[in-house]
């Protein structure tokens, strides 16, 4: 790398981690789409639960580590001849770099919501509030129908009470499901 010899360190140092960091980001790209990019090929030598339950990725792992640098040394080269105050310039370079990791932290994320199981099934709407759109018979007599909300969809589905007739545009609790297919619901 010879074009870097008259360069200034400050400026040479920003090279220097580009050009590996790229290298780097361009094979993780390419082993991403070819299906081998799964995880960043790092183990951990003790037991412990560092996937954080809920968290979509790692904070601390490679790939983050690769995207803050790709960031940080390419924002640093490109405003170099702009900004002259090294503090101001490597301050910028820093906010670019976490922005580069909270970028994928959203593309990740949504990426996850695509493969969330959005299934319908009758035990996901307990202890959910229903609008009644046929009036249900008291006392178990007869089954009507609620509209109930879940997952952004709106379903219509069989209904009893326990308790005395419930008329058309009532609110109701949806309080357990009997025979697999019929909400036990009670007025509000």
């Amino acid at each position: 790398m010879e074009f870097l010899d008259g360069l200034d360190p400050q400026l040479k140092l920003f090279w220097y981690i580009a050009v590996p960091v790229s290298l780097i980001f361009l094979l993780q790209t390419i082993l991403t789409f070819v299906g081998s990019g799964g995880s960043d090929g790092l183990e951990a030598d003790f037991d412990g639960d560092l996937d954080g339950g809920d968290a979509p990725f790692q904070m601390f792992s490679l790939r983050n580590l690769i995207n803050f640098l790709l960031g940080f040394s390419w924002t640093g080269i490109s405003f170099y001849n702009i900004i002259s105050n090294t503090t101001l310039l490597i301050f910028v370079s820093l906010a670019v770099g976490f922005a580069f990791v909270y970028s994928f932290f959203l593309i990740i994320r949504q990426i996850q919501k695509l493969g969330e199981d959005n299934t319908f099934r009758l035990e996901k709407t307990l202890d959910k509030i229903a609008d009644v759109y046929l009036a249900i018979p008291g006392r178990m007599q007869g089954k009507g129908k609620i509209m109930v909300s879940l997952n952004g969809s709106v379903r219509e589905i069989d209904a009893m009470t326990e308790q005395d007739k419930i008329e058309t545009n009532a609110t109701v609790k949806i309080k357990r499901v009997e025979s697999g297919n019929i909400l036990i619901v009670e007025k509000l």
